[in-house]
């Protein structure tokens, strides 16, 4: 029953937020759809970068790459040959890409896969590294790929970058795309392999000795979460309608890190709410790099400001919430029913409570 309970409660919430999208897309201007599109493309982003991280144990650095081969993916498929044409005036784009234009959904898993056929021939080697030496690795392979975005005129336009992208990328594809993220991550992790992995977290060697294949369940982790970043990108890509390799640099990588060490390592919930709060967050801050007039008081603006405070804002959590705003802990029907039902209050009261008279009776005695 409390299944079937949970299970209606769940379809009625997404009902709920599909009515809100619907709503923020009919009625927001367009800057505030755009930055609720960012909050979903981050939350895939740190999503993924929490399986492989806080629920496998393997410090990646390589975000940044996956998300360029996802985002050149979606542009040059979903480009019109026209549009192509017109950005490569220099040198004449391969002529395999130059008549092709496909639908969004085919692009969206074509981007994916390419991603994470990639990501699991770099892991192959890279997963036999650990700790600092996997993600000085993953950190030279995201590198490699922006260089390799730089300098292949024919396929990535080069760094120019690639313009007119088609702007398909809404609320309902996006936020789609998160949902199923954090679905198919939750019911990973919850299987055997998910159990699998969290032992290869918390201790390699005795994983092994009770049977698991380290291997095997490093490639599965970077596998699936390289196919979620790739399809990010490629929602970025038709969101912006402008990307070139300098939007794919190592801060790209550095902000997701920030991001999932702020909702919690281990817990999806706290990856969702942290995206969320650093997209918006960062964007209300924005004034603050530019000139502020207070009457005679001119304050100049300075670039990257943003950043300096989300840096000190981090350091705050770090140091009084060490293990993030959420922990491990997610969200469930069944804490949030006990807390408006008073349930969980009156548990940790009564917990007290028996800790208080176990204590006098050690007194006494």
């Amino acid at each position: 029953m409390k299944i079937k309970r949970n299970t209606l409660l769940t379809l009625a919430a997404l009902a709920v937020f599909y009515g809100l999208l619907a709503l923020a897309e009919n009625t927001l201007n367009t800057y505030w759809v755009r930055i609720l599109n960012l909050c979903a493309v981050y939350t895939i982003f740190a999503v993924t970068f929490n399986l492989i991280f806080g629920y496998t144990g393997q410090f990646s650095l390589g975000h940044a790459g996956f998300a360029a081969i996802g985002a050149y993916v979606g542009a040059l498929l979903t480009l019109s040959p026209a549009q192509k044409q017109a950005n490569f005036f220099l040198q004449p784009i391969l002529p395999f890409l130059a008549n092709v234009e496909m639908p969004f959904l085919p692009t969206l898993i074509i981007a994916g896969l390419l991603a994470a056929l990639i990501g699991s021939l770099v892991a192959w080697p890279a997963l036999r590294l650990r700790g600092d030496y996997l993600a000085i690795a993953t950190l030279g392979f995201s590198e490699i790929i922006r260089i390799f975005l730089v300098n292949w005129q024919p396929l990535t336009n080069g760094a120019m970058g690639l313009k007119g992208i088609p702007e398909y990328t809404n609320l309902y594809w996006s936020w789609g795309a998160a949902i199923v993220t954090i679905f198919i991550v939750k019911r990973l992790i919850d299987s055997s392999y998910g159990r699998a992995m969290k032992a290869i977290r918390d201790d390699e060697v005795a994983a092994e000795a009770l049977g698991v294949n380290l291997f095997k369940h490093k490639i599965m982790a970077f596998a699936v979460s390289a196919f979620f970043i790739g399809v990010a990108g490629a929602l970025f890509s038709n969101l912006i309608s402008t990307i070139d390799p300098k939007v794919f640099l190592f801060t790209l990588t550095y902000q997701i890190v920030g991001i999932t060490v702020m909702g919690g390592m281990g817990s999806l919930t706290g990856s969702a709410v942290a995206a969320s709060l650093y997209t918006i967050f960062l964007e209300l801050l924005r004034p603050i790099e530019s000139q502020i007039t207070i009457g005679s008081l001119i304050i100049p603006g300075r670039p990257g400001m943003r950043m300096v405070i989300f840096s000190l804002l981090l350091l705050f959590v770090i140091l009084f919430y060490r293990k993030g705003l959420f922990g491990q802990k997610e969200f469930s029907w069944d804490w949030l029913i006990g807390f408006l039902s008073g349930k969980n209050r009156k548990m940790k009261t009564s917990q007290t409570v028996g800790s208080t008279d176990a204590a006098d009776k050690e007194n006494k005695s």
